[in-house]
């Protein structure tokens, strides 16, 4: 494994049961990812996209092989190990917002920021600073159900990129958008990670939306089609 490597995936396999049926999500999988890059996933419904971000994000663990993540083989921790690393490492950006419907688009960025432990004067400045990085400044009081999908995503982004994370993964985030917005939502995407020196990888089934990142790579069957290396 190379030591400058973000993510060093080696033979990883994800199988289910369904029934009296072994379902094979994932076969034998290798991927470097390079800290900074942009990569985005991109195959038909049921490639193994999302199966692949989830154990990327330590939201899953593979049935086989090794996911090293900054030298770490994730599949070798613990539960509330594995918890922190989701909370400080990573950011999520789902295609359904995921925003917390009772709460306004400030409280939702705050929510995922006060567990880390940061002061609540701190607290509320980061969360409407970042809300205005997102354009949504004026927005902040509105509730989900309040803001068109374009801003709901935008607060999602916000959220995300509230614990200053070192990985974005995004799991279809203009699934739910018009092709106008989900352009402007992917570009906000990425030029704020760039900024901020954050890794990004996006899944996604739309191929104009995979020429934003630096480097693809094709799924399909649940293997990669493409050469993986860095």
């Amino acid at each position: 494994m190379t030591g400058d490597l973000l993510y060093d995936v080696r033979n990883a396999t994800r199988s289910f049961r369904r029934g009296d049926a072994t379902i094979n999500a994932l076969g034998g999988i290798d991927l470097a990812i390079e800290h900074g890059e942009i990569l985005a996933l991109v195959g038909p419904s049921g490639s193994g996209k999302t199966t692949l971000l989830q154990l990327l994000g330590a939201l899953d663990r593979p049935t086989s092989g090794q996911v090293f993540f900054e030298g770490r083989d994730l599949n070798t921790l613990g539960d509330n190990e594995l918890a922190d690393i989701r909370l400080r490492a990573f950011g999520f950006v789902f295609q359904t917002f995921n925003l917390i419907p009772t709460l306004n688009a400030l409280q939702n960025v705050e929510a995922k920021l006060a567990p880390t432990g940061v002061p609540e004067d701190e607290l509320r400045a980061r969360s409407l600073a970042l809300l205005e990085e997102v354009g949504l400044s004026d927005r902040a009081d509105h509730l989900p159900s309040q803001l068109s999908g374009g801003e709901q995503q935008r607060v999602a982004i916000a959220r995300a990129l509230s614990t200053e994370p070192r990985v974005v993964l995004a799991d279809e985030p203009t699934g739910n958008l018009d092709s106008r917005t989900g352009t402007e939502v992917v570009d906000l995407l990425t030029s704020l990670s760039e900024e901020r020196r954050h890794t990004v990888i996006l899944v996604t089934h739309d191929a104009e939306i995979a020429e934003k990142a630096h480097r693809s790579v094709r799924m399909q069957d649940g293997r990669l089609l493409e050469p993986t290396l860095a």
